[in-house]
Order: C-alpha cells, then structure tokens, then sequence
C-alpha cells in the first residue's frame, strides 16, 4: 500500500458550460494505491475548487469540494471483457478520466447563487434581489382586446 498527497494542476474542461473547475487550479489528490491480484486499486479523494455563474442572476458562483476517487486499474496482461476498463501502462496510471468523471458527475446542473435566488427581471434585466418590489405593467397581448373592451363600457358610463 502507498499513500499519496500531492497537489496538481486541473486538466482543461473540466467542466460544463455554467460551471467547472479553472484549467490550471489546484487539485488536492489525497490517494491510497494497493497492488491486487487484478492491478491497482486507486482510492481516496480530490478537493477542487469549483467556479461558475448563477443560472438565475448571472452572478459568480465558487464553491470547494472534497470527491470520492475509486478505479481499479488492470495490469497490462489482465484478460478481461470489459473494453472500457482502466489499464495500467506499464508503470503508469492515468487518473485524468477518473478525476473527470468524478467532478463532472458532481457539478449541479443548474447552479444558483443562493436556493432563494430571485433572478433577473424579464422584461428590463434587473437584479430581482436588489429591487425586490420591481414590476412592470405590462398587458399581455391575447388580453389586449379585452383591456380595449373595459375602457370602453368605463367611458360609456
């Protein structure tokens, strides 16, 4: 058994269009190595630093998060049927895929500022948090004739 604690650089991408974690950030990888009978069985975790905007108000979103690692990585010479499983090369493991699927899984999928976020207005952009009695009159056009209906019995009368 190894234990193992370096820091990292992120890979690029990695992440989805709102959120992701910076190319270049720390990665803390805190890892557990043992040799098995199939290969190497890698487990621990990974602390990155998560930056994005708010879906709702455009505003950044940063957040840290510890993730679970776990992969076993076959020796070269394992006959195995799974074509997806990871493989040792030569001494070599490349974690890359496992640290990509462990924090894309793990991205929300619509991250907000605070669960209470407000938004933006839709007819003018204001920050809805900031003006939070903000409104417009606005006349919803299949009503139009009917709005046209009760000005026009108010003027009769």
């Amino acid at each position: 058994m190894l234990r193992l604690d370096r820091t990292v650089p992120a890979p690029a991408d990695l992440g989805v269009a709102v959120i992701g974690v910076p190319e270049g950030s720390d990665v803390a990888l805190s890892l557990r190595l043992e040799s098995v009978v199939e290969g190497v069985l890698v487990s621990g975790t990974a602390r990155v630093e998560r930056v994005g905007e708010c879906v709702r108000c455009l505003d950044p979103v940063a957040d840290s998060v510890d993730l679970a690692l776990q992969e076993l990585f076959l020796y070269a010479d394992q006959d195995v049927d799974d074509t997806e499983a990871a493989r040792l090369q030569g001494d070599l493991l490349d974690l890359e895929p496992v640290l990509r699927d462990a924090v894309v899984l793990d991205l929300p999928a619509q991250p907000v500022c605070r669960p209470d976020c407000p938004g933006l207005c839709p007819q003018c952009g204001a920050r809805l948090a900031d003006e939070p009695g903000h409104s417009h009159d606005v006349t919803d056009a299949r009503w139009a004739a009917l709005a046209d209906l009760t000005r026009s019995t108010t003027k009769e009368t």
